[in-house]
């Protein structure tokens, strides 16, 4: 018989106290306690766990926990049987996010779930509410994205963001406190485009992350030299080439800011060492203090920035104070872009042309054609008046195609009427906006094909400083070559290239600048600068016009030195199209009787 087993009264009430304490530690356990079996159904579910879990449950029904979390754990059931052995970890830390609002924080509800095979029939799960947890990592990655939303990705330096947001501040300030001052410099690169087109985007950015620098250890050092108790001055990037250098609380007056300014164009202007090359580079400022300014920050951005396009104007390398003037001055300029786009939608360009004449025998060769626009307030405009602004509008585009259609059409025509009295060719300016448009030969040449003129007949002129900028810019204006067009260097003499570095150049004709011309009679000087140019120019199979030509003893003088060519007022002004016709005809003895009508 089997061999009975007798358990003492002590034993048997420490047992029914262990399993009290168990039921307790579940019952009041602050995580949920879930046994399941391998089906999802729950064997053993605690308080906590009820708590957590009912606002998944339809019907508040909690009899298979697979079911309950199928909304936010789909793949949970899967999982749990892709582990099958005992001690398998189903999941770890698993989040869970409940779609309905939490009771008491009115804020969805965030679970952790963890669980394991706990032997072959028997799942084990935990539940705790990680809502907090969530709610803080969520806080962090906030806070780290708004940092980097404030921050320059290439420099590290603060963004146009928190220019802002500074400014801002700054501007509530100087409304509390009559005492109170700033100073804002806008940092512009100049010329920074060539850096790019002819050492690559790598180095440009190279040069970027070291500008930044010195736009930050000038605000370091301008920091150390301010009074103490003063917010530290901010660089900035504002993007692309341009930085911002932020003074709060100026001690002084406005000669400081100014002084400070100096400071930093001086510093920016120091070569810049990528690798093996020395990049030289130099700056242009904007300042406008906080002084008597009204607005909001992103105003007082264009006030500085209106400062600095008056020192790129003025050659860059320097800083400009913005002065009220400025903002009157841009006014005028908005005005005048706004005229402009009417002018050339409503027919108030039109275009003058001046005689180009062989020097040998006074015979016309050619016109030089002259954009003017025909303001129905201010009457005639010039190009020096409009031209900037059509290039810094983006106008320039449009202009320019008006201009090189209307004179190709203009002397399609004179060679039907004029037979052999009509000019040879035509001149039209090239500006250096036109000439960065990559589409710009493909635009000469529909125009050449729409008016039907041969390509040999259309001259375009560069500025000497325009052909010898780069590279990129004589490769485009070979390519323009060859269409069949000639290219004639204007104004030369005045810009960068030398007699030395004409072969380097891909032109056809030097014209020789009024600088050189005027003088003539009376300096044996220019009269030796003129027979050097016109020498080396035929050696190297160019042709030489001497532009603005007033007497007839400046005439003679050019023929006896050799040049091939002339124009001005000793032969003609400007006319416009219909009058020019009328001249080369032979009727307009009246506008010039100095050159002789070709012959028929």
């Amino acid at each position: 018989m089997p061999m009975a087993i007798a358990i003492s009264p002590n034993t048997f009430m420490a047992e029914a106290a262990a399993d009290e304490a168990l039921v307790q530690f579940l019952y009041r356990a602050p995580i949920g306690l879930i046994q399941t079996t391998l089906d999802g159904t729950i064997i053993l579910i605690n308080p906590m766990s009820a708590q957590l879990l009912m606002p998944l449950a339809v019907d508040g029904a909690l009899d298979n926990l697979f079911e309950v979390l199928k909304t936010v754990a789909p793949g949970l059931r899967n999982l749990a049987n892709a582990n099958a052995q005992p001690g398998d970890i189903v999941c770890d830390a698993l989040p869970l996010q409940v779609r309905q609002l939490g009771a008491t924080r009115g804020e969805p509800l965030f679970l952790g779930l963890h669980m394991m095979r706990l032997d072959d029939t028997t799942l084990m799960a935990c539940v705790t509410d990680i809502s907090v947890v969530v709610q803080r990592a969520q806080q962090r990655l906030q806070a780290r994205l708004h940092g980097q939303k404030r921050v320059d990705a290439l420099t590290s330096l603060p963004n146009r963001t928190a220019v802002l947001e500074r400014m801002h501040r700054a501007l509530s300030r100087a409304q509390d406190e009559p005492a109170y001052d700033f100073a804002l410099m806008l940092v512009n690169a100049d010329r920074f485009e060539r850096i790019n087109v002819t050492l690559g985007h790598a180095t440009g950015d190279e040069v970027l992350c070291l500008m930044g620098r010195r736009v930050g250890a000038a605000a370091h050092e301008l920091g150390a030299s301010l009074a103490s108790g003063t917010s530290s001055p901010m660089a900035a990037r504002l993007g692309a080439d341009e930085f911002v250098l932020f003074l709060d609380m100026l001690e002084g007056s406005v000669l400081a800011a100014v002084d400070a300014a100096d400071r930093l164009v001086s510093m920016l202007q120091e070569p810049y060492a990528i690798g093996e090359q020395t990049v030289h580079l130099s700056a242009s400022v904007g300042l406008v203090t906080g002084k008597g300014c009204s607005g909001n920050a992103e105003e007082l951005l264009e006030l500085a920035s209106l400062a600095m396009r008056d020192a790129k104007r003025a050659g860059g390398a320097r800083r400009v104070v913005f002065e009220s003037e400025m903002m009157d001055r841009a006014r005028q300029l908005g005005d005048l872009e706004l005229g402009l786009r009417t002018a050339l939608s409503g027919g108030q360009l039109c275009t003058e042309y001046q005689p180009i004449v062989a020097l040998a025998d006074g015979s016309v060769v050619g016109m030089e054609a002259l954009v003017r626009w025909r303001h129905p307030q201010r009457g005639m405009v010039m190009p020096a008046e409009f031209i900037a602004v059509a290039e810094a509008s983006g106008l320039i585009r449009e202009l320019g195609d008006w201009i090189i259609n209307d004179t190709c059409r203009q002397l399609v025509v004179w060679r039907a009427l004029l037979g052999d009295r009509a000019p040879r060719t035509v001149s039209v300016n090239l500006s250096r906006a036109q000439l960065a448009d990559r589409k710009i030969v493909e635009r000469v040449a529909n125009a050449l094909e729409a008016s039907g003129l041969p390509a040999a007949c259309l001259q375009l002129e560069i500025t000497e400083s325009l052909a010898a900028q780069d590279t990129a810019v004589q490769a485009r204006l070979s390519e323009l070559r060859g269409l069949g067009l000639t290219l004639a260097l204007d104004d030369f003499g005045t810009g960068y290239s030398s007699l030395s570095s004409l072969h380097e150049l891909p032109v056809d004709v030097i014209k020789i600048d009024r600088s050189f011309v005027t003088p003539i009679e009376t300096s044996a000087h220019h009269r030796v600068l003129i027979e050097a140019i016109v020498h080396i120019a035929r050696s190297l199979g160019m042709v030489t016009v001497a532009e603005g030509i007033e007497t007839a003893g400046q005439a003679a003088l050019l023929r006896t030195l050799g040049c091939d060519k002339g124009q001005g007022y000793f032969y003609a002004r400007p006319m416009a199209a219909e009058r020019a016709t009328s001249w080369l005809r032979g009727d307009g003895a009246t506008i010039s009787h100095h050159v002789p009508v070709p012959a028929t």
